[in-house]
């Protein structure tokens, strides 16, 4: 460890955001870059627990504490190296990863922990500034080849392993750039899209082959990919959308995010949205139903678009300030978070169930509720909501944005024309080489395990990754995380 009693003599910090008022006027990153000296600070406050707890919380395996120790000896290309070992995509996961690796870190018991994230993000760019992440294509080709249908961050990094190991990839991707939640879900204030392109510009000079307006099952055939490649991986993330069945769904201005997201993002882009496909929030009234990380998304992109008024609302309960003791460390804490879109404006409402949403000409202006009780399910079950008689409201809603959720992938095109079989929970199933019922056929990230969290769409990308280099070549040197969930 670099200081032994760093952990003693420093206490967590973070830079600061940019200022609320100047934030929402632009779609640029909300958080300011750690000066390099205050990361090496911030890196001597790690333990080098004889057990690293945030190994565990990390799927990917990072090797946290031996690059927190080198940036604090100012050895940044060693700890480079270290990072991209388990992890592709640092500068991703630096920006958009909730770090359950924090929740996870030793120092988390008793005082605030070491700031994981921001240390992961302080390396990568450091790395790129100093001109050492360059392209470095493979060596040797193994004369296989590779599609990989869904260019998300599980399916850049399956192709960037699989790369690695010297076959020739190519990424199929059905919108027109690249990059899958990470350029068409994420705002840029949470991960500006240069980011991306510039990790997939590496992974071209390297050999990936990246083909945009390709939807396999659509307007390219599934027998035209198994005819001309030697494996598939499906990787298309849970893109099935949970609806919400309640009078006045059909009403004008209800969408679900993915529907309202994408199209800011492409703006952002400099596409031009024609008028009739353009959803605003400006001088609107905004309901946003679902608190998690695609509602904050929503909630943050409706203030810049100038809302009259924003409310996100749960239908769990509010969460507590501090763990409770069935949530104990080092498990991830289950308790009330704040996003930086919520810290912007707007309001935020818990234990809210929908009725109904009502309106006049078939346009929505109102959102009917009721509040909930949750009680404890005495069986064992989960706990047990019910409506509070006389408990009923409204709220103006010119625009409601559906946050709910995903089910699953889209199953009516290639999963249905391959016959890939899928589990009760309508992902695709796999075996533990991550491949499906089809032989030569793969799958990954979200597509298989559910809508997740990036660091788990990475590590599913490598690990299947093993599962294909083992079946293409008899034996893979793909290295596997530290960790097997």
């Amino acid at each position: 460890m670099g200081k032994i009693t760093g952990f003693k003599e420093f206490k967590r910090e973070m830079p600061e955001d940019r200022p609320v008022t100047e934030r929402v006027q632009d779609w640029k990153d909300v958080h300011k870059r750690f000066p390099e000296e205050q990361l090496k600070i911030q890196a001597s406050r790690c333990m080098d627990c004889g057990i690293p707890f945030c190994h565990k919380g990390c799927p990917l395996g990072n090797i946290i504490p031996d690059w927190n120790d080198l940036i604090y000896r100012n050895d940044w290309k060693e700890a480079l190296e270290r990072l991209h070992s388990t992890n592709n995509f640092p500068e991703f996961t630096g920006r958009i990863c909730p770090a359950p690796c924090e929740d996870s870190c030793v120092l988390n018991i008793n005082d605030r922990p070491v700031t994981i994230e921001r240390i992961e993000l302080g390396i990568v760019e450091h790395g790129y500034e100093a001109g050492w992440i360059m392209p470095t294509p493979p060596k040797k080709r193994t004369g296989k080849t590779v599609a990989i249908v869904g260019s998300g961050p599980s399916g850049l990094a399956c192709a960037d392993q699989l790369n690695k190991a010297g076959h020739a990839v190519t990424v199929f991707e059905r919108n027109d750039r690249v990059g899958g939640l990470l350029t068409y879900g994420i705002p840029d204030f949470k991960l500006e899209k240069w980011v991306v392109q510039r990790r997939v510009q590496k992974m071209q000079a390297e050999g990936v082959t990246f083909k945009t307006n390709a939807h396999v099952g659509v307007n390219v055939s599934v027998e035209e990919i198994k005819k001309n490649f030697d494996a598939i991986v499906l990787a298309g993330g849970a893109t099935h959308a949970r609806d919400l069945n309640v009078p006045g769904r059909d009403l004008k201005g209800v969408h679900f995010a993915m529907e309202y997201l994408p199209l800011q993002n492409k703006r952002n882009q400099g596409d031009a949205i024609p008028e009739e496909r353009l959803i605003s929030a400006k001088d609107k009234h905004v309901i946003v139903l679902g608190g998690g990380d695609t509602g904050s998304d929503c909630h943050g992109t409706a203030l810049r678009q100038g809302a009259k008024s924003v409310t996100s609302i749960e239908l769990l309960p509010k969460p507590p300030l501090q763990r409770n003791p069935n949530n104990p460390w080092p498990e991830w804490g289950r308790i009330l978070r704040t996003s930086s879109s919520h810290e912007e404006g707007g309001d935020r409402d818990w234990s809210v169930s929908t009725k109904k949403f009502s309106g006049e000409g078939r346009i929505v202006n109102k959102i009917h509720l009721v509040r909930l009780e949750w009680k404890e399910n005495l069986n064992g079950g989960p706990p047990e909501m019910k409506e509070i008689p006389g408990s009923e409201f409204e709220l103006p809603a010119d625009l409601v944005l559906l946050a709910l959720g995903f089910l699953g992938p889209e199953k009516e095109t290639m999963l249905k024309q391959w016959g890939i079989t899928l589990t009760p929970r309508g992902s695709v199933q796999s075996n533990k080489d991550y491949m499906t019922n089809v032989p030569g056929i793969f799958s990954c990230g979200d597509m298989r395990r559910g809508q997740s969290l990036v660091v788990w769409a990475i590590w599913e990308g490598r690990e299947s990754a093993r599962g294909v280099d083992q079946y293409l070549m008899g034996a893979t040197s793909l290295p596997s995380s530290p960790f097997h969930f």
